[in-house]
C-alpha cells in the first residue's frame, strides 16, 4: 500500500509540474484540441509507464514525443488553423496571424508560441522537445522570417 501511494504522489506531482509545459508545447504544435487531447494520451502513458518514465532524464520531452505520435495519427490531424480562433477577432491581433502560423511546420509553430507566447528560453524548448538548442535556435529564425515574409513586416 505504501508503495502505490508513493506511486501516486510522485506521479501527481509530476503531472501538477510537467502538465502546463507539455499541453502548452502540444497545442503550439498541433492546435488547441489536437494538443490537448495529445497531452492527456501523453499523461496516460505515462501513468501505465511510471517506473520507467520517472527515472528518465528529460520526461517531459519524452512524452512531448509521445503526444506528438498521437495527434500525428491521420484521426487526430488537426485542421491547420485552429490555433484559437479567438485570435482572428481580437483587433490587435494581426487578422492573417492565425494562417501565417498555419503555414510553419509543427516544430516551428510549438518553438514560435513557446518561445514568444510562453516566454520559455531556447535551451527550455530544447529540453521540452529534446533537441538542442542551436536546432531550437534555426527553428526560430526560420519561423520568424516565413511569418514576417507571409504578414509582409519588414525588419
Amino acid at each position: 500500500m505504501l508503495a502505490d501511494r508513493l506511486r501516486v504522489d510522485s506521479f501527481t506531482e509530476f503531472v501538477g509540474a510537467a502538465e502546463p509545459r507539455l499541453r502548452r508545447a502540444l497545442t503550439a504544435a498541433y492546435g488547441s484540441q489536437a494538443g490537448r487531447d495529445a497531452c492527456a494520451d501523453a499523461l496516460a502513458y505515462a501513468w501505465k509507464n511510471w517506473d520507467r518514465i520517472q527515472a528518465m532524464a528529460n520526461p517531459i520531452g519524452y512524452l512531448y514525443r509521445v503526444g506528438s505520435s498521437v495527434a500525428q495519427k491521420p484521426q487526430q490531424k488537426v485542421i491547420r488553423g485552429d490555433f484559437d480562433p479567438v485570435v482572428e477577432h481580437l483587433p490587435w491581433i494581426e487578422p492573417g496571424l492565425g494562417a501565417a502560423l498555419a503555414s510553419l511546420t509543427d516544430t516551428q509553430r510549438a518553438i514560435v508560441a513557446l518561445v514568444h507566447a510562453w516566454d520559455f528560453s531556447l535551451g527550455e524548448v530544447a529540453d521540452l522537445l529534446g533537441v538542442t538548442k542551436s536546432t531550437v535556435q534555426t527553428h526560430e529564425v526560420r519561423a520568424m522570417e516565413t511569418l514576417r515574409r507571409k504578414l509582409g513586416v519588414n525588419r
